[in-house]
């Protein structure tokens, strides 16, 4: 057998961001288990180009049509496919040669590539959390309608895949860690006063922006409460979110006759990646490994939801279910970018989500179409609020 048709071809929704270049450096290592056979961008049409000319997809798209004619006279000696636009994502993880989809796209821009690979019966790999958080009732009706797999790729989410590995008793309670970001031991009034690029050094994890931002508020692990649910079937208060600043303990699980599974491991994103590439084996990598005797201590505290309101909100829309998650996440995803932008400040960011929450339509059954008006409300009550709030 040939074994060039032996390697899986993936294809990487978002291969420029964080998630996707460390997904390249997997498949980088593992050459001869891995293909990059689709590469997607946003805007960084740069990289893009860079990472065509070195991993030489079939096909490579840019969703801002803006680029598109520059992307095409940089690869136009190459026989690489090139694309424009966000139908085109939708297009290409539905193509024959596709194994499996990496959906490391950031926010809502998610869910449509990730329907149309589940439609075409592609395997997920899911590190997009904003798609279970926005839709994973219909996520999960649809992975169960044409029999697709979702792979976890967010750190906490593949530990509590791996901790489920090989067990058959139900679940008791996920324990799910969270660093606490940088301003973890910031009082009020010090987060009044936060910049952006303060919030922007995250002391364990390197990350991109949108969500360094998030897990600086916490939303970040607000919207992975609500992943949780949906990706492992538990009821919200069977999710205890802990804050772990070391970063370590990548999340738990507790049976039901008390014991509790974690794993862990150096906070390394390649290590989820790998395993949701080439599950159920486990590859050798060059990573760095784990020093027991460097580890001098190990911390774990509650969360404290009243500076940190963004965790609480998500909570609240989790239990209020229907379009409400939706929602908090357009806003997010408006405030986040404001806040980097210096539109409005760190404080700011959660008392124009909850307004948001307050003044959107709520729908308890929404539909696909439901939820792309939702957004789209959502979005522009939360724009006009910061204008308001400025």
């Amino acid at each position: 057998m040939n074994k060039e048709k032996t390697k899986k071809q993936i294809a990487i929704l978002g291969s420029t961001g964080s998630i996707g270049t460390q997904a390249l450096q997997v498949i980088a290592e593992h050459a001869d288990c891995f293909e990059a056979r689709v590469l997607t961008a946003n805007n960084s049409v740069d990289l893009l180009i860079q990472q065509a000319r070195r991993f030489m997809p079939a096909a490579v798209v840019i969703a801002n049509e803006a680029h598109y004619d520059r992307l095409c006279d940089a690869l136009a000696d190459l026989p690489i496919q090139v694309y424009a636009g966000p139908e085109a994502l939708c297009q290409v993880v539905q193509s024959d040669g596709v194994d499996m989809v990496l959906t490391a796209m950031v926010g809502f821009a998610g869910l449509a590539p990730t329907i149309a690979a589940i439609r075409a019966r592609k395997p997920i790999a899911l590190a997009n959390k904003e798609t279970m958080v926005v839709a994973g009732q219909l996520i999960n009706d649809l992975c169960h309608q044409y029999e697709v797999p979702i792979l976890p790729v967010d750190s906490e989410h593949s530990a509590i895949f791996q901790c489920l590995m090989g067990e058959q008793s139900p679940i008791e309670r996920i324990i799910l860690t969270a660093s606490g970001g940088p301003f973890r031991t910031f009082s009020q009034a010090e987060l009044a006063t936060v910049t952006p690029q303060q919030a922007l050094h995250h002391p364990n994890w390197d990350m991109g922006a949108k969500i360094t931002i998030d897990s600086a508020t916490m939303m970040n692990k607000g919207f992975e409460v609500i992943e949780a649910r949906w990706l492992f079937g538990v009821r919200p208060e069977q999710i205890q979110v802990v804050v772990h600043p070391q970063s370590v303990v990548h999340s738990a699980v507790q049976f039901a006759d008390g014991a509790v599974k974690a794993q862990l491991g150096v906070p390394d994103m390649r290590v989820p990646i790998q395993l949701a590439f080439s599950f159920p084996q486990r590859l050798q990598s060059s990573f760095d490994r784990l020093e027991w005797w460097h580890m001098n201590a190990l911390t774990f505290e509650a969360p404290d939801t009243t500076r940190f309101r963004c965790l609480a909100l998500a909570y609240e829309a989790l239990a209020q279910g229907g379009n409400m998650p939706c929602i908090v996440n357009a806003a997010n995803e408006i405030v986040n970018r404001a806040f980097l932008e210096g539109r409005c400040q760190f404080l700011q960011m959660s008392d124009i989500i909850e307004f948001t929450m307050q003044r959107a339509t709520f729908i308890a059954k929404p539909s696909y179409e439901d939820y792309l008006r939702t957004d789209a409300e959502a979005r522009a009550i939360a724009i006009e609020k910061v204008k308001s709030d400025k």
